[in-house]
C-alpha cells in the first residue's frame, strides 16, 4: 500500500552534517540519471495507491536541472510532489525566488527545508529561513526541520520525582550521528530496546530510493534493487515476517536483530537506532541483499 516514494537523488552533499543518518558530504557518491528518474516515476505509475513524490538528498538543489526534470515529469504522471533542501543557495530574496520559481511552475506543491545549529550553526539569517519566507510570499505550503544537539533531561515520574533520563533534541542515532553524537549520553540495557519506534516495517507507506537502485524501508534496510526487480513487484511481494532484517526488528526490536544475528552487544546504546544501526553495519557485507549501499554506512 505504498503512497509515496522519496528519491535520494544524491548523496552529495555541500554540508557534512554530525547528525546524518546517510553520511552524505561533498565526497559521497551515488547521484540519479534524468532516465533512471522517470524510469521510478513510470514504475509508481503503475501502483494506484501512490500519490506523493520527494525529492532529497543529499542536497537535492546541488542538481538543479534534475530536480527540475524531475518535478515537470512526476506532475506530468499525476504526483503530487515535495522537495527537502538546506536551501543553501538562497542568500538573498532574489536569489531565493530564482530557485523557487522554477520549482513552482515545473509543479511543486510542498518544500520542506533544514533550518538548525547542524546546518547553519548560531546564524540568525540563514539561507533556509529566507527560502521559508519567500516561499511563503509565493504561496508555497512550505515547513522547517529544526533537528538541536543532544540535550538530557529527566523525565519526571507521576509522582513529581525524577524519572529516566530522557535524550532531547530530536537527532536519530544512527549513521554519523553514532560517531559524532553519543559520547557522554546515557546508555539504556540493549536488552530492553525491543521495539521499532520509528518505521512502520509491517506496512510501508513510503519508500526511498536511491541511485543504486536500493528500496530503502528505512534508510539502509532494502526491500530489493528495483534496477533489476519493478518496484511494484516488491511492493506486491514484499512480506515483512519473512525478511531477515525487519521480520526480528518487529518480532522483538533491535534486541532481538541481535539475537538472530550473532551480534554480541555492549551493556548499553543511547537508543534503538544506535544499537540497530550498529547490528546491521556488522553484519553488513554478509547480508547485501537486504542491507546497503555502504555509502548509508559510512564505508564508502
Amino acid at each position: 500500500m505504498l503512497t509515496g516514494i522519496h528519491f535520494l537523488l544524491t548523496y552529495t552533499c555541500n554540508l557534512e552534517c554530525d547528525h546524518c543518518f546517510l553520511h552524505c558530504s561533498p565526497w559521497a557518491r551515488g547521484t540519479f540519471t534524468i532516465d533512471q528518474v522517470e524510469q521510478v516515476l513510470d514504475e509508481a505509475a503503475g501502483i494506484d495507491t501512490m500519490q506523493w513524490i520527494f525529492f532529497e538528498g543529499g542536497e537535492p538543489w546541488l542538481y538543479f536541472p534534475l530536480l527540475e526534470a524531475g518535478l515537470t515529469y512526476a506532475r506530468r504522471k499525476g504526483f503530487k510532489t515535495g522537495v527537502v533542501t538546506n536551501a543553501y543557495g538562497a542568500i538573498s530574496r532574489r536569489d531565493a525566488r530564482l530557485w523557487l520559481e522554477p520549482m513552482l511552475k515545473a509543479g511543486l506543491n510542498y518544500l520542506s527545508v533544514s533550518d538548525d545549529q547542524f546546518h547553519y550553526g548560531e546564524a540568525q539569517e540563514t539561507p533556509a529561513a529566507i527560502a521559508l519566507a519567500v516561499a511563503r510570499e509565493l504561496g508555497l505550503d512550505t515547513d522547517s526541520i529544526s533537528i538541536d544537539p543532544p540535550r538530557v533531561f529527566d523525565e519526571p515520574t507521576t509522582s513529581g520525582d525524577k524519572g529516566q533520563p530522557v535524550i532531547g533534541g530530536g537527532a536519530r542515532f544512527r549513521g554519523r550521528a553514532v560517531d559524532k553524537l553519543t559520547a557522554g549520553l546515557p546508555r539504556r540495557p540493549w536488552e530492553t530496546l525491543c521495539e521499532c519506534p520509528d518505521e512502520d516495517l509491517a506496512a510501508p507507506s513510503r519508500v526511498h530510493i536511491d541511485a543504486f537502485g536500493n528500496v530503502h524501508i528505512c534508510q539502509g534496510i532494502s526491500m530489493g534493487n528495483m534496477w533489476q526487480t519493478p518496484l511494484s513487484v516488491l511492493d506486491r511481494n514484499y512480506k515483512p515476517e519473512e525478511h531477515l532484517i525487519c521480520g526480528p526488528l518487529l518480532r522483538g526490536g533491535p534486541a532481538e536483530l541481535a539475537r538472530v544475528l550473532g551480534f554480541e552487544p555492549d551493556e548499553g546504546y543511547v537508543d534503538e537506532c544506535h544499537l540497530c544501526y550498529l547490528v546491521r553495519k556488522a553484519r553488513l557485507s554478509a547480508l547485501s541483499q537486504h542491507l546497503g549501499p555502504q555509502q548509508v554506512y559510512g564505508l564508502d
